[in-house]
């Protein structure tokens, strides 16, 4: 069979078909505030804790993940582009952590993570970095190992990227291990007026 030039070029700058949200879609946002030891997935064959546990919310899915031994913020929602965008290290979305280190961290110490820190998978992007005082949270269940001689530090830290336990290698890097570890914020969204184990649902759109 012969395929004239003009068929080609009609194959050729075929576009792709987009998909189209059914009648009646309501993109919808959900907050959560997440207990330490709890995964970011609704299934677990070891009968951990996970978002099942606490969220009776259909169709919703985590933009980003947030570590088990890490605590606060995780954004959930059906709206699959604004996941992409959120997940997406690309689209420079502010993600701010408190992070609790061990000792006494100074201006000077936490500089470094300004510039940006070599790990194994690369440098960071310069973070921002302030230390901050201890905040009015809830306790965590188990709580922390203090050492009595040893003073912790709280840092505010806000990064774009999403290496894999990047706030916790950062702060190891400078000689200030991550005690504990909360995200209060992913964009414009934060934790606040949100109970640690509870979530709270927006439409949006």
């Amino acid at each position: 069979m012969t395929i004239n030039k003009n068929q080609s070029l009609t194959r050729k700058y075929k576009r792709k078909p987009t998909k189209v949200r059914p009648v009646g879609f309501q993109p919808e946002i959900v907050l959560f505030n997440k207990p330490f030891d709890v995964l970011c997935q609704f299934t677990d064959d070891q009968n951990r804790k996970t978002l099942k546990d606490f969220i009776a919310v259909k169709d919703v899915y985590a933009a980003g993940r947030l570590d088990r031994d890490s605590e606060g913020l995780l954004l959930l929602t059906n709206d699959g582009k604004l996941q992409h965008k959120l997940a997406n290290p690309s689209q420079k979305t502010d993600k701010t952590y408190w992070a609790q280190v061990e000792g006494a961290a100074t201006e000077a110490d936490i500089a470094p993570l300004r510039a940006g820190v070599e790990l194994k998978d690369g440098l960071t992007k310069p973070a921002k970095v302030d230390i901050m005082a201890e905040p009015n949270i809830w306790p965590r269940i188990p709580a922390i190992r203090e050492r009595a001689a040893i003073p912790t530090t709280w840092l505010k830290i806000t990064i774009q990227e999403g290496k894999n336990r990047q706030v916790r290698r950062m702060t190891a890097h400078i000689g200030f291990p991550t005690l504990r570890l909360i995200r209060y914020s992913i964009g414009q969204w934060t934790l606040e007026g949100i109970n640690n184990g509870e979530y709270k649902r927006i439409n949006h759109g």
